[in-house]
């Protein structure tokens, strides 16, 4: 207690004591100050708006009644995973109804809910006394669904219900596409209140077709936000067309975020960098057709076409973007060509949209070198650029956009580019080292020599006033590939900006005599990753990634088919370089997409208990507090399990607190983190489709995973 005469926290007003909890949202904080006084507990309670249950909440005399001004709720992550949240528990039996019962009476403010539904039971039972002002439903299912299901039974009773809905957000429910426009139609009211609908379901097929989608912005009139899988591919009945573009900007003028995906872009997997990137097929939409689309948004804000069909001639509909939706800030663009024009110094396309602040362009089969400085001229707000399967931009041009947008960009994605492999994609980053925050890059070690001398001062020494082509920006550019960059070969390059609209840092005129800036990425928290299966991580810190003192987290995505692949050469794929980062906290080392043999492999090949024993090796080296880990998949028996070694060389992690494997494992495996002193949150989570509806093959069910929980939770904890 303070002596007479001092003032702590404690004598401030209440009001401020309440603004100080509200902005502070890291868990472990608030339960820390939870503990100081009765007053501070009372406080926190009052304060904390978000809550992610995570024990088992059919057990009712565990489940906590303090938290009553919850107002955003998390239900899809409650042990065991992907089980019906109302069951009987295995400890205590009890009515179903009387649970729901009792979990909406102890969240009584809830406005946002997400909930694991893997039957429409589920939300039947939670919804018999439903919350006044729920506003928003995040629905989870990564389980197939019931075959006996009725269409539309999944969203019935929250429609009928939930009259106060405003948003719904189906991208990890696994549904049918001709399940949602019935309950729509049916339930008029509430369908005209919505505001947002996230349709964008990674588990379609094919998606929605043109009428469903016609009907659906018929319905909801009022949304702001629409994200919707579809088809772009002519080929097939109902495909989205000229037709369906029209539809959605009349039904829906208020949109402020528009994202349609072609159900072939929702795959996760790489692309092949020698392709085109141009498809077989064009998508059949006019450029007439696209000016009245952009004219009918003038609302919109941010706008992702993930077409995956080639739109042609986009130069002049992206032009009449800029005008028509003036608050654009986000662009998406998949196989849209002709997006930069780069003739003369007149800018054009995309490049007058000088409101953005994120660009993403993926296989765009005309873009080049000259396109991205064209790009860097004109939209020089760009916070976000990312760039997927564009074969003919280089080193040089990337170098340059980066010099251009040096003051304002912090997060690059360069992927799958055939001439951006690593070594050239960090060195052409090389301008904004020292301010990059994320980054992504493939690890493709084609290019690991020395910088040619001359490229950090070619394109620092130039003068974009007076220089012509040959002069602009070295040699090389004078001599591009004829690929699609002759014709800017005849063409002037003599730019005359403002200088409002373009201006290049002194800074960035001073390296240190072979064009570097230094080798330290000082504000670098995140950094992403795609390896090869077979490929090494070693190389890493050669490529230039060596001194990065403020990484955070980390993600690891490994994909290939290690059936038929030679016994690698070393015994560790080279985790253990990552110890070089000394802040270094999360990992997700994602091997989902790895394809090889579950069971026993043929003579003389790996099986995936080798492959994980050389994916994780050296991982007890790293000093990590949260691990998400998918283990490789045998796609013929669908089953993605954890093997003895994963096991024992996880269990080597000893700073851990939290482990979740995207997978299944035997109870016996899971046994082996009790080992880990400070381990404590571990969970098993099927979430890809589709999920075993009763895996066979490990012990991991209802009552082993309740045996589990139980020996991790009683025991002590030092911190």
């Amino acid at each position: 207690m303070a002596g007479t005469g001092e003032t702590t926290m404690t004598h401030l007003p209440p009001e401020i004591l309440t603004n100080v909890f509200s902005a502070v949202s890291d868990t472990r904080t608030r339960n820390a100050m939870s503990l100081v006084c009765r007053s501070f507990r009372c406080l926190e309670r009052r304060t904390r708006t978000s809550l992610t249950l995570r024990g088992n909440a059919r057990d009712l005399h565990i489940l906590p009644t303090c938290f009553r001004y919850v107002t955003d709720l998390d239900l899809s992550l409650v042990s065991p995973w992907g089980h019906a949240l109302f069951a009987a528990s295995t400890s205590h039996q009890s009515d179903p109804q009387q649970q729901a019962i009792e979990l909406r009476n102890a969240f009584p403010r809830v406005t946002s809910l997400t909930l694991y539904a893997r039957s429409p039971v589920t939300l039947h039972l939670l919804l018999l006394i439903p919350w006044p002002n729920l506003r928003h439903v995040k629905l989870v299912r990564w389980h197939v669904r019931p075959p006996a299901s009725q269409p539309g039974a999944d969203f019935a009773d929250l429609f009928h219900r939930c009259r106060s809905l405003t948003s719904l957000d189906l991208s990890s429910f696994y549904h049918w596409p001709e399940d949602l426009p019935p309950v729509l139609a049916a339930n008029p009211i509430t369908a005209a209140s919505m505001r947002r609908l996230n349709l964008l379901t990674t588990s379609f097929t094919e998606g929605f077709k043109s009428h469903e989608i016609q009907q659906i912005t018929a319905w909801c009139p009022n949304l702001e936000h629409l994200l919707l899988a579809c088809t772009f591919d002519a080929r097939y009945l109902g495909y989205v067309g000229d037709e369906t573009l029209t539809a959605i900007a009349s039904n829906c003028p208020k949109l402020t975020l528009l994202h349609l995906g072609d159900t072939a872009s929702l795959s996760n997997r790489r692309g092949n960098p020698n392709d085109s990137g141009f498809s077989d097929e064009d998508a059949r939409i006019s450029r007439a057709t696209m000016v009245e689309f952009f004219s009918g948004l003038p609302l919109l804000e941010e706008l992702v076409l993930d077409v995956c069909k080639n739109v042609r001639e986009s130069c002049f509909a992206l032009e009449v973007l800029n005008s028509k939706c003036p608050r654009l800030r986000t662009l998406g663009l998949r196989q849209f060509h002709g997006i930069c024009l780069a003739i003369g110094s007149q800018l054009d396309g995309v490049a007058l949209c000088q409101g953005l602040q994120s660009l993403s362009v993926a296989n765009c089969g005309d873009l080049n070198d000259m396109g991205l400085i064209e790009i860097g001229r004109g939209c020089s707000r760009l916070v976000k650029f990312h760039v997927q399967g564009c074969k003919l931009i280089t080193e040089k041009g990337l170098r340059t956009l980066t010099c251009l947008l040096r003051k304002t960009l912090v997060d690059v994605k360069v992927s799958c580019c055939l001439n951006l492999e690593t070594f050239a994609a960090l060195r052409a980053l090389e301008p904004i080292r020292d301010r990059i925050e994320r980054l992504h890059v493939d690890c493709v070690w084609n290019g690991m020599k020395e910088s040619d001398d001359g490229l950090g001062q070619s394109l620092l020494n130039f003068d974009l006033n007076k220089l012509e082509d040959e002069q602009c920006f070295g040699h090389d550019f004078a001599s591009m590939d004829s690929e699609g960059t002759s014709q800017n070969k005849k063409q002037r390059c003599s730019y005359s900006p403002p200088p409002e609209e373009v201006e290049i840092d002194d800074s960035l005129m001073q390296s240190n005599g072979n064009g570097y800036w230094g080798t330290t990425w000082d504000k670098l928290k995140y950094l992403s990753l795609w390896i090869g299966v077979g490929d090494m991580l070693s190389p890493l810190p050669m490529a230039g990634l060596e001194d990065c003192p403020s990484l955070e987290e980390i993600r690891i995505r490994v994909e290939g088919d290690c059936r038929g692949k030679p016994k690698p050469s070393e015994t560790e794929f080279g985790l253990s370089i990552l110890a070089c980062y000394p802040n270094l906290s999360k990992m997700q080392l994602d091997c989902g997409d790895t394809r090889g043999y579950a069971l026993t492999a043929p003579s003389g090949q790996m099986d995936l208990s080798l492959w994980e024993r050389f994916f994780l090796n050296g991982i007890g080296t790293l000093s990590l507090d949260e691990l998400d880990y998918w283990p490789p998949q045998d796609e013929d028996v669908n089953q993605r399990s954890l093997s003895l070694p994963a096991a024992g060389l996880l269990q080597e992690c000893y700073t851990l607190r939290k482990l979740f494997i995207h997978g299944t494992a035997h109870e016996h495996f899971m046994n082996f983190f009790l080992k880990i002193p400070n381990l404590r949150d571990v969970q098993l989570r099927e979430d890809y489709y589709p999920a075993p509806e009763s895996d066979m093959s490990t012990e991991m069910r209802v009552g082993s995973c309740s045996r589990f929980e139980y020996a991790l939770n009683r025991r002590q904890i030092s911190d």
